[in-house]
C-alpha cells in the first residue's frame, strides 16, 4: 500500500526525490584553511542541507564550529572564519541518513585520544553500525551521538594497535557499508574511501596545499586543480612531507554509486573520470532511443531533469522548451496549509509556462520517481495548463529497492516501483504514457558499452536491481533473516 498522506513540503531539498547523503571537504597547508573549507562546503551544499561544520587545527589546538542550517547562513561572517584558526581544516554538510537532526550528531566529530586530538567527517552509511555499537557499549564505550560515524571513533579508541593510522585501519576493517572519510590529526590530514568505492572522494591541489572533497565542483570554487579520484580502498595521508598512498584493504572490484550520475552529483562535477553533465545528456539520448513517442515539445522537470531532457530533445529532434518554471526562492519554512489549499503546494516550487504548453503534446523528462507524489502533481499541472497529451520519461530505471549506503530512501512500502508495474504507475500519476530508462541504457551512458555485467557490475545499482554489494548486518538483524531483498555478495568480503 502506498502512503498518500505525504505532508506538503516547502523545503527546496525535500521534493519527492531520493535525498542526498552528505558532503566532505578537507584542506591542508594553507593559512586560509577555514575560508577555503567554507567555500568548498558551499559548493557541496546540494549534498546536505540540514547541518554544517568545520574543524581546524592551529598547531596546538583543534577548533570546531558545528551548526544546524546552511553554510551561507553560518560560515560567511569574518568573525566566524577568524575564530577557526589554523592551516588545516576539514568540514561536513549533512543530511541525516542515520541519527536525528540535532547538534550532537553534526560533524566533524572530535575525540581526544592518548595520541592526541582526532576529528572525522563521513559521507556514507555503515550497514553494521548498530551491531558494532551494541558490542562496544558492552565493552564500556559511552556514545555521545546517534550518528553511525561515532562508531568509527570508538573502534579506534578500543584498538590495541600502537599508531593512529594502524588503529584507524583496524577500526575500518571491522565495518561494513559505504564511506568516504576525511580526518584531521596533529600529524596531518587523512582521506579514506571504502573498499568498493561506493561514495566519491577526490584529490585536488591549490599551490602547495592538498584538498580532499566529495566532488570536483568544490575544487573549482577556489580555483584548485583536480589531481585524481581517491581509489576504492585507498587511504591517503597528507603531512608537511606531502601525500602518501596506502592500500590497507583486500583489493576487490570497485562499485561506485551509479545514482551519483543520475541525480546526486552537481552537473558541473567530474565523477569516475566522466563529466556528470555529459553523462546526463547521454542518459537522455539513450532514453529517446529506447522510448520514443510522437510529441511537440520536450520539457524537463527542473532542475534535475534538465540535462537528460536536452539529450532527449537532441536525439529525438523534438524541440526543447522550459515548460515548467521553478521558484528558486522558496524558503525553508512557509505556511502550514489547510487541507483545502494543500493541493496548491507544488506551485510553491513549480509553475506551468502555459503559453508554451497549451495545445501541445509534451514529453516530461525527470530523473526518477520515488513515491510518485510530485509526478502526479506535475502531470496534472500540465493538463491544467492545456497540454493535450502528457508523456512521462524517466532518466533511470524504476527505483524499487531501498538504499542502505548513505541515501535516505523511503521504505519499500513507500516506493512506487516496488508496489506497481509501469502501467499501474502510469495510471497512478495520470500520464498518457510512462517509460523508464533500462539498466543497460544507464550503463551505456556511463561508457559501459556492453551494458550491465550481471556477474560483475561496474557500479552499485542496488536501488534499481536489489543487488547489494555488501552484507547488511543491521538490516538483517531487524528482519531476522537475509531475504531476497537483502542478499549479499560473497565476493565483497
Amino acid at each position: 500500500m502506498i502512503d498518500h498522506a505525504v505532508p506538503l513540503s516547502t523545503n527546496p531539498f525535500d521534493d519527492d526525490k531520493l535525498r542526498e547523503e552528505c558532503g566532505v571537504y578537507g584542506i591542508f597547508g594553507t593559512a586560509d584553511a577555514s575560508a577555503h573549507c567554507a567555500l568548498g562546503l558551499h559548493a557541496l551544499q546540494h549534498r546536505g542541507q540540514e547541518a554544517a561544520g568545520i574543524t581546524t587545527f592551529d598547531g596546538s589546538e583543534f577548533i570546531t564550529k558545528r551548526v544546524l542550517g546552511h553554510v551561507a547562513d553560518n560560515f560567511t561572517s569574518q568573525d566566524v572564519i577568524d575564530s577557526l584558526q589554523g592551516n588545516a581544516a576539514i568540514g561536513h554538510v549533512r543530511y541525516s541518513t542515520t541519527g536525528e537532526t540535532v547538534l550532537r550528531n553534526c560533524q566533524p566529530l572530535f575525540a581526544e585520544f592518548a595520541s592526541g586530538g582526532f576529528a572525522v567527517a563521513h559521507n556514507g552509511n555503515l550497514t553494521n553500525a548498530e551491531h558494532l555499537k551494541k558490542s562496544l557499549i558492552r565493552k564500556g564505550s559511552i556514545f555521545q551521538s546517534t550518528s553511525d560515524t561515532e562508531v568509527i571513533i570508538h573502534l579506534i579508541a578500543m584498538s590495541h594497535f600502537r599508531t593512529l593510522l594502524d588503529r584507524l585501519v583496524d577500526g575500518l576493517r571491522q565495518i561494513e557499508g559505504a564511506y568516504s572519510l576525511v580526518a584531521l590529526s596533529r600529524e596531518g590530514m587523512i582521506g579514506v574511501r571504502d573498499p568498493l568505492g561506493v561514495r566519491p572522494l577526490v584529490i585536488g591541489k591549490l599551490d602547495k596545499s592538498y584538498i580532499l572533497c566529495s566532488e570536483t565542483c568544490a575544487l573549482d570554487i577556489i580555483g584548485a586543480d583536480y589531481v585524481r579520484d581517491v581509489e576504492a580502498g585507498e587511504m591517503v595521508v597528507i603531512t608537511e612531507d606531502g601525500m602518501h598512498s596506502l592500500k590497507p584493504f583486500p583489493e576487490q572490484p570497485a562499485r561506485p554509486c551509479i545514482f551519483e550520475h543520475v541525480y546526486f552529483a552537481r552537473p558541473d562535477s567530474y565523477m569516475d573520470g566522466l563529466s556528470v553533465y555529459e553523462v546526463r545528456k547521454r542518459i537522455g539520448a539513450e532514453l529517446a532511443r529506447e522510448n520514443a513517442v510522437d510529441a511537440d515539445l520536450v520539457i524537463p522537470v527542473p532542475d534535475s531533469g534538465t540535462p537528460a531532457a536536452i539529450g532527449y530533445a537532441q536525439e529525438s529532434g523534438i524541440p526543447f522548451e522550459l515548460g515548467i518554471i521553478r521558484n528558486h526562492y522558496v524558503g525553508r519554512t512557509f505556511i502550514e496549509p489547510s487541507d483545502q489549499i494543500r493541493h496548491f503546494g507544488v506551485k510553491l516550487k513549480h509553475n506551468a509556462n502555459r503559453w508554451h504548453v497549451k495545445g501541445k503534446r509534451i514529453i516530461l523528462v525527470d530523473d526518477s520517481i520515488v513515491r510518485g507524489t510530485t509526478s502526479l502533481k506535475i502531470v496534472n499541472m500540465m493538463r491544467e495548463a492545456g497540454a493535450t497529451e502528457v508523456h512521462m520519461r524517466i532518466a533511470s530505471p524504476p527505483t524499487a529497492h531501498s538504499c542502505f549506503y548513505g541515501v535516505d530512501t523511503p521504505s519499500r512500502a513507500n516506493l512506487l516501483a516496488a508496489n506497481m508495474n509501469v502501467d499501474a504507475m502510469c495510471n497512478h500519476i495520470g500520464a498518457d504514457s510512462l517509460s523508464f530508462l533500462s539498466i543497460d541504457g544507464l550503463y551505456h551512458a556511463v561508457n559501459q558499452k556492453e551494458g550491465r555485467n550481471n556477474s560483475c557490475p561496474a557500479h552499485c545499482d542496488a536501488c534499481f536491481t536489489g543487488d547489494y554489494p555488501t552484507f547488511l548486518t543491521d538490516q538483517s538483524d531487524k528482519e531476522g533473516k537475509q531475504d531476497g531483498q537483502l542478499k549479499t555478495i560473497a565476493s565483497s568480503r
